[in-house]
């Protein structure tokens, strides 16, 4: 009989639908606040658990579990959980993307508004027995623009309101497709340093990556409008906190409304004693609504899951049939190799893209070999994404996946094609497996090459003419950056050609201004992958749970 740990307190809603799980034979004990051994033991002691945000499921936590299956967040954000733990034991990690949208969107808004009427300070000069009307002279929101980055469900949410109250909408999404934005009537601008000069207010929905960490810091003060205002119940991290003072103290920005820091709980600020500043304790999902609904689908999916299989939403692994698995595993690594390549050799964000199979692939599952393809695009745009969710994902940003398959083989047993329309123009990249598990690039941008798929890459477009090689080489060589291996491949001598060279450590800006500055090359973009045989965390454990059924969203 499954049974489920209940680890913080969960809607009376929730509960219920616990309750009328036991019609299935489902069990359930609610214990909350631990932590160490008696965490660890309880954990030990249930088929699923569903948690929030207040316990820390560690690594620790889950040593020598051989008993969970899954663990269901009730809400968005994972951080809690230790998912590269609980993926190498095979415990499926769920969440409710979409049960705390409207109150997120909506605390962003009561901040915005809060912060252009001086909401809070003049509560707290009134209640000080003070009646003092000019000093909170306000702004109103109509004939402003909103500068929205991150156009996901929650971004997306914020946008309509946004129109409601007759502002303008700017935003930036590589992955939001120009036909979606233009639904939702957002302009698209095509990189957030674009965007920073033209807002009014800046307003950001994405998730906390090595990318939008300090998406406005130091630098960027220098781009926004004077006066501009900010709101983040995103992520802390994402504006760089000591920024933010110094473009308080300048005037650059003209008023700060934080629900998320850096580091949490935060209790003390440099912010905090600072006029124009408009704090919260992260209540952006603390709503009485927002609590029932994750509640309840987070009950719905960890009740699914122990009774049929079925897996939605997951954030950290796809559980497959191990014997399908195995047909495909070295494709799928490759598909999300190709993803992560093709992500990075523009900054257009992709419109459409089509995957084509050929040779002995095509008899396989490549349902999930495109879900990989997918998996690796959207890796660095958004959080906790893998092959149950990516299609999905893309899908709701208006860019769709086109799959054709031949079994007659070409040059190689089994190829992955893919083209990538994007706002810049079409990519196109092809790969095959070397062996079982070694994946190989062997077309880029139409022209015939090998090289490896892993590592620091430099991919460079030039004229095929004499010393161009020697020319990239020399170049390199004198900043001290080391050529592991180099491909070329070209349409015919003297035309266009393509290089890719596997470098042994990232350039530096000064070493790829160098490449370009050579006569002859046209272009020059450097394009990180994981090293070789480093499979995702989805991926790595996928198949230890047994056969279940894929669903996504």
């Amino acid at each position: 009989m499954p049974s489920i740990i209940v680890l913080d307190t969960l809607s009376a809603d929730g509960l219920a639908l616990l309750d009328a799980a036991a019609r299935s034979g489902i069990t359930y004990e609610v214990k909350t606040g631990l932590s160490g051994d008696a965490l660890r033991e309880a954990l030990a002691a249930h088929d699923g658990a569903i948690c929030r945000s207040g316990v820390k499921i560690t690594a620790a936590a889950l040593a020598g579990n051989h008993r969970l299956k899954a663990i269901v967040r009730a809400g968005v954000g994972t951080d809690n959980i230790d998912k590269e733990a609980a993926t190498r034991q095979g415990i499926v990690v769920m969440n409710t993307p979409a049960g705390n949208t409207t109150s997120t969107a909506e605390h962003a808004f009561a901040l915005m508004l809060a912060l252009s009427r001086n909401v809070a300070a003049a509560d707290a000069s009134l209640k000080s027995h003070k009646w003092d009307r000019n000093r909170f002279m306000g702004a109103q929101l109509a004939g402003k623009t909103l500068g929205i980055v991150g156009l996901g469900r929650i971004g997306q949410a914020v946008a309509r309101r946004a129109r409601a109250f007759d502002m303008q909408v700017a935003g930036f999404d590589p992955f939001l497709s120009p036909e979606r934005a233009l639904e939702l009537g957002i302009e698209l601008i095509d990189s957030v340093d674009a965007l920073l000069p033209r807002v009014d207010y800046l307003t950001v929905h994405t998730p906390l990556t090595e990318e939008t960490r300090h998406l406005v810091g130091l630098e960027q003060l220098k781009l926004l409008k004077p006066g501009v205002r900010l709101i983040n119940c995103a992520r802390g991290g994402i504006y760089d906190e000591q920024a933010l003072v110094a473009g308080l103290e300048s005037g650059v920005i003209g008023g700060v409304a934080l629900d998320v820091f850096e580091k949490e709980p935060c209790t003390d600020s440099p912010l905090f004693g600072m006029p124009g500043v408009l704090v919260t304790p992260h209540l952006g999902a603390s709503t009485e609504e927002a609590q029932s609904q994750v509640a309840v689908e987070g009950v719905g999916l960890l009740v699914d899951f122990l009774t049929s299989g079925t897996i939605r939403h997951a954030v950290n692994s796809a559980a497959i049939d191990p014997a399908e698995l195995e047909g495909v595993r070295g494709f799928l690594d490759l598909a999300w190799r190709l993803g992560l390549l093709l992500a990075q050799l523009d900054d257009g964000g992709p419109r459409s893209c089509s995957i084509a199979y050929r040779g002995e692939i095509a008899t396989r599952n490549t349902r999930l070999v495109t879900a990989a393809f997918a998996a690796g695009l959207l890796e660095n745009a958004t959080e906790d994404v893998n092959i149950v969710n990516a299609e999905m994902l893309l899908r709701e940003r208006g860019i769709d996946i086109v799959e054709q398959s031949r079994t007659d083989p070409g040059a190689f047993s089994s190829v992955v094609g893919v083209d990538l329309v994007t706002a810049d123009g079409v990519h196109r990249a092809a790969g095959t497996l070397f062996g079982h598990s070694m994946p190989r690039l062997v077309q880029l941008e139409g022209h015939r090459l090998e090289a490896y798929l892993d590592g620091v890459l430099l991919v460079f477009t030039h004229q095929d003419v004499p010393g161009i090689i020697g020319r990239v080489g020399t170049a390199f060589g004198q900043l001290g950056v080391n050529i592991a291996q180099m491909t070329v491949g070209r349409a015919a001598p003297g035309g266009d050609a393509i290089g890719v060279l596997n470098l042994d450590q990232a350039p530096s800006a000064e070493a790829v201004a160098a490449i370009t500055a050579c006569q002859g090359i046209r272009s020059a973009r450097v394009v990180t992958l994981p090293p070789a045989g480093r499979l995702p965390t989805w991926l790595a454990a996928s198949g230890r749970t047994g056969a279940r059924a894929i669903g996504g969203g």
